[in-house]
């Protein structure tokens, strides 16, 4: 195993920290592929820069035998003027990418046929800032059997959608030559990231085709626009998704198998999707790098993907309590045998039968998206809608959540089971510490549908009592 993987299998085994999260080391060489909050991926109002780095990865011979090594063979901008710990950040940066590009290991060869794919990593700085890696990997031009490459964009900002539409427009131009990425690239980072239902227009002049103007619009709705359900509803039943659902939220052991990158890396974000407003606080690697795949072993919280061809590595691993999903065949190849029975009957009922309703109306992602999430955010309103009456706010401003008082409030006695659990969590844990430190409920999607309920539930009060 080379430096690199070394490394950052220890970035894994380092002292655990709040809710089992692996905290990052600064002595370490490797960033953390770990702990995206979905949640800080999706909120952004917009104006930043739309990346940080483009770079091209390609397979190169190790110097001491016949396998292939990942290196970034492009990269830019070339960062330049860089303070000593600067420099040292984007090396450690830089290094930890190539793997990430390439997950499955060494056992390449030239090919004359690769089906493209699109995935998506994330990393984690020393100070808890995130980084998403999006990726297109392909068969370059050219005659004979070659390599595959890759494109990688590096952002901070979360919205898959956009930015695979930004890797189209890469791969157009490196077909053409690496000098004509360079001004697109240029432009796209002068512009401003767009707010939510806002639209960037990039003009780009591409040799034998004139000047061409590329749109860039983002989703109206950003909680949804780092998400693609269509994956995860071509692998898996409603039933199947609504038991993945129930294990993410008790934070247990999630390991995803698949053949392709682009399904582990689409239905890992799905899952963790369909916590939202809470968000995934523990290990969350979409595609496992071979050389870190004794994740699987972690005794902590984890959701992670891992390529079918290391089915054999895993199931030979020592695991407890794992929910094991073969993304291929559509089953579960180990459970802990409870899944059905951690959420209420009632609210299963109510999302399955949404779920249901309409599936084959749908024609955009967009639509699908909100189709998908939307039984999922109700059943969150359903159960911890009430939260924001039970904090109680002190002199200074500072609220204290009433923990036993909110509970007690459900009336239903399923509800109130899964409630006491899962206030337990760090999903909830981290939400509600983020409301005792805001005076006003955040004016966001969930407290919108927290209001509709609220509004449905008067309106049907009334027209009961007017019935009587």
């Amino acid at each position: 195993m080379d430096g690199l993987g070394r490394r950052l299998r220890a970035s894994l085994r380092l002292k655990r920290g709040r809710g089992g999260s692996v905290q990052d080391n600064p002595e370490e060489a490797a960033k953390e592929p770990e702990r995206t909050q979905e949640r800080c991926l999706s909120s952004f109002a917009g104006g930043q820069h739309f990346f940080e780095y483009l770079l091209v990865v390609s397979l190169k011979k190790k110097r001491s035998g016949e396998d292939y090594e990942p290196m970034i063979t492009y990269q830019f901008p070339k960062r330049e003027n860089l303070l000593r710990g600067q420099q040292e950040e984007e090396e450690r940066l830089l290094s930890a990418i190539p793997l990430f590009c390439f997950p499955d290991g060494n056992e390449w060869a030239p090919l004359t046929e690769y089906p493209r794919e699109t995935f998506s990593f994330v990393l984690t700085n020393v100070d808890g800032s995130r980084k998403i890696g999006y990726c297109r990997r392909l068969l370059p031009a050219g005659p004979g059997p070659r390599l595959p490459m890759v494109y990688c964009i590096i952002s901070c900002v979360g919205c898959f959608g956009l930015f695979s539409k930004i890797l189209d427009e890469v791969e157009k131009r490196h077909q053409i030559s690496v000098a004509v990425i360079y001004p697109f690239m240029q432009g796209l980072r002068e512009a401003a990231f767009p707010a939510p239902g806002k639209t960037v227009t990039l003009k780009s002049f591409i040799p034998d085709s004139g000047t061409e103007f590329i749109s860039l619009t983002r989703p109206l709705d950003s909680h949804l626009e780092h998400v693609d359900f269509s994956s995860l509803l071509q692998c898996l039943s409603f039933e199947q998704i609504l038991q993945l659902f129930a294990s993410a939220v008790l934070e247990r052991r999630i390991i995803f198998l698949a053949e392709g990158l682009s399904t582990l890396s689409q239905c890992i974000h799905a899952v963790a999707a369909l916590l939202y407003p809470f968000s995934w606080a523990h290990t969350y690697i979409p595609v496992v790098p071979k050389s870190l795949l004794d994740t699987v072993c972690c005794p902590t919280p984890f959701m992670v993907g891992v390529q079918m061809r290391f089915l054999q590595e895993v199931m030979e691993s020592p695991m407890e309590e794992v929910l094991l999903v073969n993304l291929c065949e559509g089953t579960f190849l180990m459970s802990v045998g409870d899944e059905k029975d951690i959420l209420p009957p009632k609210l299963q009922a109510d999302i399955l039968d949404s779920l249901g309703q309409g599936i084959s109306e749908l024609q955009t992602p967009e639509q699908t998206n909100e189709h998908v999430s939307g039984p999922f955010v109700q059943f969150f309103v359903k159960t911890v809608g009430h939260y924001a009456s039970y904090i109680k706010r002190e002199a200074n401003g500072r609220g204290c959540f009433q923990e036993r008082a909110f509970c007690k409030a459900l009336p239903s006695k399923a509800k109130r089971r899964f409630v006491k659990k899962f206030v337990k969590t760090q999903l909830f844990s981290l939400f509600i510490q983020e409301a005792e430190r805001s005076k006003n409920p955040p004016a966001g999607y969930f407290q919108q549908k927290i209001l509709e309920y609220e509004e449905q539930k008067k309106h049907n009060k009334s027209r009961e009592k007017s019935v009587k």
